[in-house]
């Protein structure tokens, strides 16, 4: 019986994955660098298998996967650059878009104050903004020209009482679509970022509206340590 090539490129990736692991324990990096690195590749373990269970084909799991991969290694890259300070949200958003050739001040509209996320939170939102992006290529306002995407976030007044962390309110709005299902067919790897790993890792509520015209996604969360909100000058 002949294997399945998705079955087959699991077990190749999870093979240079269990290498890599095994090379970190013995190159004896500092332990926060290498927790930072295997949290990363514990990551890219479950975007590998995830995303074979959520495919129906082979091309779809290819075609997703590399997508994945090539988004979790962008933001990466940026964090290596900019360390210690962060990435910046604005640019995650509109790097993430581009690739997808959605410019900013054409279908794209983004806005909100300067903030700076820090490993952990990167990665994470990241994978989030992608598979906003990849949905709306395939399903949502990429798919028209008259599509647009409206992406703002806003803080919460300084916390009180003291030591209550700020809310961080995400929203990503498309609009200029036609009668587009109100609930997905398909619940993929995709939904499963946005609602549980959002969730499970930034302690993140998600709620996805499916209206007439394009997905509305509200995105709210504490601000943590890992998230720096820069001061504007005056």
């Amino acid at each position: 019986m002949n294997q399945d090539p998705r079955d087959a490129r699991i077990e190749e990736l999870e093979a240079e994955n269990r290498r890599l692991r095994r090379f970190l324990d013995e190159t004896g990096l500092p332990a926060e660098l290498r927790h930072k690195v295997r949290n990363t590749l514990s990551m890219l373990r479950a975007i590998i298998r995830r995303s074979a269970e959520t495919s129906d084909s082979v091309e779809t799991y290819v075609a997703h996967l590399d997508g994945r991969v090539d988004a979790l290694a962008r933001v990466l890259n940026a964090l290596m650059r900019s360390v210690p300070e962060g990435i910046g949200l604005h640019s995650l958003i509109a790097d993430e878009l581009l690739v997808h050739l959605a410019r900013e001040g054409e279908q794209v509209a983004i806005s909100g104050p300067s903030l700076r996320l820090r490993p952990g939170a990167a990665e994470v939102f990241a994978m989030a903004v992608h598979e906003l992006a990849v949905n709306a290529v395939e399903h949502g306002a990429l798919t028209v020209p008259q599509g647009r995407i409206h992406v703002t976030w806003t803080l919460s007044s300084p916390a009180t009482p003291a030591g209550t962390p700020q809310q961080l309110t995400f929203i990503w709005d498309e609009s200029g679509l036609e009668n587009i299902p109100s609930t997905p067919s398909h619940h993929g790897f995709g939904l499963e970022v946005l609602e549980r790993s959002l969730r499970y890792e930034l302690k993140a509520k998600t709620v996805m509206t499916f209206e007439p015209d394009g997905l509305h996604c509200s995105i709210s969360l504490p601000l943590s340590p890992q998230m720096t909100l820069i001061e504007e000058e005056e």
